[in-house]
């Protein structure tokens, strides 16, 4: 069996054991005779999966019990709409802007002419650090990017604000303990860590939610979802049985702050190769910003010819999904939770190479 080492940023690498699981599961779920991609979302054999998977969340996140945990579809670009349709109140939402995710989610309030205010951006350098975010206490939201896959940024600690703390946590979800205290609802789509593409993660404070527009169409209100218990419509059954088996993965491993301290460990390989390269290999972050899931840099003199032949040279020994994103260039290393720390060392062994062999 062929096994390369995926650094794409999404969909992202798994860990073997749930993929090995799925796939020992995957006609007969735990000998119920058919699969649970055939299993109705009404049946109980379906409902001991979905129930496990929030039960499991709530446990591993720490999620107080007025916050609801929902499981959605339409990903976190379908998020950008649902959250100023639920949260908006005619005042203002303010917005930090730290990259591509961020400026789409501003996009999709200001097409439901909402009044949006950007009060911190990083655009002027590239987006390369988290700004300096201070927001108002009085705004009807703020919103955050919590992770950046494009630029390689990431919040260290949320900013501070009295009105609800809205976060996109994409492409870092269950990475890090969260503090509920200071946010009000986070979203993200599964597949960077938390599984395949299909299911979008929704926590949310209940009290948020109560009281909507009757303008909001009824599978766009969060509160919809809640009171059924993300089972108003058909779920992504597959995707949240695999949420399911990405949680006991989690639980094996010592929970969420164990799995913080492998990230750092796993980022701290990258990033040190980077900086002690003599200046062959540049990091795009500020280093007191950077993500702890997608390390971005380039090549000396953003040189994207050698680039092309790094990616090329990693290719060769099983290591796919290096090349930047299309809008920026340059390389990129996706590091999500299941990405192993000797899957790490392997690229840090190529770059070496490929820099002697090319300085």
């Amino acid at each position: 069996m062929k096994r390369v080492v995926n650094f794409n940023a999404g969909p992202s690498t798994l860990p073997l054991s749930v993929l090995e699981k799925a796939q020992r599961e995957l006609i007969d779920f735990r000998g119920h005779g058919l699969s649970i991609m055939e299993a109705s979302h009404r049946s109980k054999m379906y409902d001991e999966v979905h129930n496990g998977a929030i039960e499991k969340m709530r446990k591993l996140y720490a999620i107080p019990d007025d916050y609801a945990v929902l499981l959605l579809q339409g990903g976190a670009s379908m998020q950008f709409a649902m959250v100023p349709m639920n949260l908006y109140k005619g005042g203002v939402i303010e917005f930090a802007n730290t990259g591509a995710w961020s400026k789409k989610a501003i996009k999709e309030a200001e097409i439901q002419k909402c009044n949006v205010k950007v009060v911190a951006q990083s655009a002027g350098s590239n987006f390369d650090h988290i700004p300096d975010v201070h927001f108002s206490n009085e705004c009807d939201y703020a919103h955050i990017t919590s992770n950046n896959t494009i630029y390689g940024t990431q919040y260290r600690h949320f900013p501070e604000t009295k009105a609800p703390l809205v976060v996109d946590a994409s492409s870092d979800i269950f990475s890090y303990s969260v503090d509920w205290s200071k946010v009000e609802l986070m979203y993200a789509g599964a597949q960077k860590n938390a599984g395949p593409s299909g299911v979008t993660i929704v926590i949310v404070k209940r009290s948020l939610i109560e009281e909507v527009s009757e303008e909001v169409p009824t599978m766009l209100r969060y509160k919809t979802h809640a009171d059924a218990n993300s089972l108003y419509n058909t779920p992504p059954t597959f995707g949240i049985y695999m949420l399911s088996l990405m949680m006991e993965w989690l639980e094996e491993r010592g929970g969420i702050e164990a799995v913080q301290e492998y990230n750092e460990k796993k980022a701290a390989l990258l990033y040190d190769a980077i900086d002690n390269s003599n200046g062959f290999y540049i990091g795009h972050a500020r280093k007191q910003d950077r993500s702890l899931m997608n390390v971005t840099f380039n090549i000396r003199n953003k040189d994207a010819e050698l680039e092309a032949k790094l990616v090329a040279f990693c290719e060769e020994r099983d290591m796919i999904g290096l090349k930047g994103h299309r809008s920026v260039g340059g390389l990129r290393a996706s590091i999500y939770n299941a990405m192993t720390i000797e899957g790490v060392e392997r690229l840090v062994d190529a770059m070496e190479d490929f820099r002697k062999a090319n300085s």
